[in-house]
């Protein structure tokens, strides 16, 4: 069975925002036909796109993984409803947000999940933490490292490493 090495991107910008991470990764940890690889450290981050709202902490994760993206995305948004995650308006506060960045050196697209994440490149708070655990990771359409897309970003909201770590044993 084909193994996919994917990394996610978690953010949380409500209530107790790291133990909404750290409860996110313990969930991942429990989908089957998933391994949990390696975590980044957490960021605090300004919001993007509707900005007045509360700072988020951030964080990127790598898997592995026999699921095809739709079956991996099912089972993220059981984690976050299972987590709490209340309905949120687009860019709004949420409890805890779980994306699928990149998927292997897959480009594939439905009518619920598109990957790698169309707006990969242009977040800052995702490659931050991408950067900290796949430098040399090769954006399947671009052909870009994330090193080279943390370097041209354009996005310039704030962003700073926490003390904060996740466990994943």
């Amino acid at each position: 069975m084909k193994t996919y090495r994917v990394f996610l991107g978690l953010g949380s910008n409500l209530g107790e925002r790291h133990r909404f991470l750290q409860r996110a990764i313990q969930e991942i940890r429990l989908i089957r036909d998933l391994r949990l690889v390696w975590t980044s450290g957490v960021y605090e981050s300004d919001p993007y796109g509707k900005v007045a709202q509360p700072k988020f902490l951030n964080a990127c994760a790598e898997v592995e993984t026999s699921l095809a993206p739709p079956d991996l995305l099912e089972r993220l948004k059981d984690v976050e409803q299972r987590i709490g995650r209340s309905a949120s308006e687009r860019w709004g506060p949420r409890e805890i947000d779980i994306d699928i960045l990149v998927y292997d050196g897959l480009v594939f697209a439905d009518d619920r999940v598109t990957v790698p994440h169309p707006d990969l490149e242009h977040r800052r708070f995702v490659l931050v933490p991408l950067r900290e655990i796949a430098a040399d990771l090769i954006h399947p359409v671009s052909g870009m490292t994330v090193e080279e897309l943390a370097a041209a970003c354009t996005d310039r909201g704030a962003i700073k490493a926490t003390s904060y770590h996740l466990l994943i044993s």
